[in-house]
């Protein structure tokens, strides 16, 4: 009898692939979901532009700037919910986008930058282009590596990312020596993810959250504070949920504006500085702030012993650090905020365990303040454009699913104030760092991480000179977003608190240009950028020219807006006054001192405004 066959020696299972660091990096990058990454080439990482090109899926896209590159990250990973990545080269490249970090980590933003460094035998020599980049970075940045050991490249951006995305989002930092790049290495996926130290808490205690429920329940003036920390955990169904289950009115930071929709009746706005008295009465007046996902930044406290003087204290957070640093907290949560949202709605489905607070007259207090301050503004006493009018023109033609990035000044409060947001991540802006020059990358990371959406830049002339040659990058690299430029020939904040503080003494606030002459002509700037630009001067130009901007889609487009220079953001607050000194307008108090000297109109208040302009000049 034959012998039966016998099975083919089965083939033998492929090793691990043999690579260099720099395609390891890439191809690290690619298996983390990466589709696209920001960057500028340099010396320092030649070797991993060179494994750039040999790229399967990943995306690079070549700004004009370091910094651009950060602020692109940071755009892409507030739009999209995903990790952004910048990529530089070591010494003033790696320096470079010191500013785009310290940025996201006041914003709580999750951003991978991952730099070039001088060759090991190099380091500590002060090398051409060496930058301690790890040690300038780390006050900045959630948490930094430099990789020694290119065995160790997956594993750290394996990590990176972790640490970027997970608990409280914020920048990481990875930086990898030229020779480590060079050399060659297994690469093996998935890696070990080995954080002993890195533990967040996204659960709430349930005691805490009884106890919340409890005072909650018992408050006759409570409010809803609400940061940024809800956008960043997609809380933004779970806040509006509970609000509705309790009928607790809701205000939203300037970092927070879309987590809860603006047409809703609860909601009053923003507080702070420059936010509607609604906002910042209800506050003040409050018997209970229940505060999720902020940190009582100073922007919205003013004076920290004046603000909400009347009121016990719930927050919850998911960095333990924030809680109870600025004020005392009488109920303290760490968590995420979508557990803490929806456990505190379960608190309160069944009535029998906590009944919602009676705050009819509370509401009406509330429904009150929002009849008799408004928001408005008037027509500049000059002829010229109104910026708010711009601006809340733009909001009501372009509608709220288009994503809006402000730059940073009275543009970025207009906006704030006269834009209409009903969804989260559809604001960005520098909050904490005030960032000039943030919007016109952060508006082309944006259209990265959300080409099918419209994005539109609000930018002042200050801030766009600062970084508008990203314009260029957007041209050459397709990501035709909009420009809304409002040009008052000045450095409008600084302006206005030089008229209301140093006697309208303007030093070094004026940009140049007049009616006649516009320096720089902005038009044929952003032409030259390979953009299409368009000038608007008069009312009736405002509508058409947005109207022409949405139909070109191939290109970026830049609406440069001439408006007046005297035009202030009300209402305001001085920094590190009480909320309760709050001014509607200049010189009148809306109610706090329980006097009645706010004016019934916003006709009214500019009027007000332009006499006392007059006296002073």
């Amino acid at each position: 009898m034959a012998a039966s066959p016998q099975p083919a020696a089965e083939a033998a299972a492929p090793g691990p692939e043999v690579m260099t660091g720099a395609d390891a990096t890439v191809r690290s990058l690619e298996e983390l979901g990466v589709d696209i990454v920001f960057g500028l080439p340099g010396g320092a990482v030649l070797p991993l532009y060179d494994a750039l090109s040999r790229a399967r899926t990943l995306r690079h896209v070549l700004v004009r700037h370091e910094q651009g590159a950060g602020h692109a990250a940071e755009g892409y990973a507030v739009a999209s919910g995903r990790v952004g990545v910048c990529i530089a080269t070591s010494g003033p490249g790696a320096t470079n986008l010191v500013t785009a970090l310290a940025d996201a980590y006041l914003d709580s933003v999750p951003i991978v930058a991952i730099t070039g460094q001088v060759g090991s035998p190099l380091i500590g020599t002060d090398a051409f282009q060496e930058a301690d980049i790890r040690g300038i970075t780390m006050p900045i940045t959630k948490h930094n590596y430099m990789v020694t050991d290119v065995e160790d490249i997956p594993a750290t951006l394996n990590a990176a990312f972790h640490i970027a995305s997970t608990g409280r989002p914020g920048p990481v930092l990875v930086d990898i020596p030229k020779d480590v790049q060079a050399q060659m290495v297994e690469f093996n996926w998935p890696p070990e993810l080995d954080l002993p130290g890195y533990k967040p808490n996204t659960k709430p205690h349930n005691r805490q959250i009884s106890q919340a429920a409890k005072m909650i329940s018992e408050a006759k003036r409570p409010v809803l504070y609400i940061g940024g920390g809800v956008v960043k955990a997609e809380a933004h169904k779970e806040l509006l949920e509970f609000a509705e289950i309790t009928g607790i009115p809701v205000v939203t930071t300037l970092m927070a504006l879309g987590a809860f929709p603006q047409h809703h009746p609860l909601y009053m706005g923003m507080p702070g500085m420059h936010g509607s008295v609604p906002a910042v009465g209800s506050l003040q007046e409050s018997d209970l702030l229940i505060a999720i996902g902020t940190r009582f930044d100073d922007r919205v406290t003013g004076d920290t012993d004046t603000f909400a003087p009347l009121a016990k204290t719930i927050h919850a957070d998911i960095d333990p650090a924030e809680v109870g640093k600025i004020r005392e907290v009488d109920v303290p949560i760490v968590g995420d905020a979508k557990r803490v949202l929806a456990q505190l709605t379960d608190a309160f489905r069944d009535s029998k365990r906590n009944a919602a607070p009676q705050i009819d007259q509370w509401i009406a207090r509330l429904e009150d303040l929002k009849e008799r301050f408004p928001r408005g503004y008037d027509e500049q006493s000059d002829g010229k454009l109104s910026p708010q009018f711009v601006i809340e023109t733009l909001s009501k033609v372009v509608g709220t699913d288009a994503i809006y990035v402000a730059g940073v000044g009275q543009h970025q409060m207009w906006s704030a104030q006269f834009i209409d947001f009903d969804r989260p991540r559809h604001w960005l802006n520098s909050g904490g760092l005030g960032t000039m020059g943030y919007a016109i990358p952060a508006a082309l990371g944006a259209k990265a991480g959300c080409p099918e959406k419209e994005v539109w830049a609000v930018d002042g002339d200050g801030c766009f000179q600062m970084t508008n040659q990203e314009i260029t990058t957007a041209a050459l690299e397709g990501f035709p977003f909009k420009v809304a430029l409002i040009n008052n020939g000045n450095l409008g904040m600084v302006r206005q608190w030089q008229t209301l503080f140093y006697d309208g003494t303007y030093s070094h606030t004026k940009l140049g240009g007049n009616a006649e002459q516009y320096v720089p002509d902005f038009v044929k700037l952003s032409e030259a950028l390979g953009a299409e630009a368009i000038r608007v001067t008069t009312k009736e130009e405002v509508i058409p020219a947005i109207e022409r901007a949405r139909e070109i889609n191939d290109r970026p487009v830049v609406v440069e807006f001439i408006v007046g220079e005297d035009a202030q953001v009300w209402p305001m607050i001085a920094a590190g006054a009480s909320n309760s000194d709050m001014q509607y307008a200049l010189g009148m108090r809306p109610f706090f001192d329980l006097e009645e000297s706010a004016a019934e109109s916003p006709a009214a208040i500019h009027e007000a405004i332009d006499e006392i302009t007059e006296e002073n000049r």
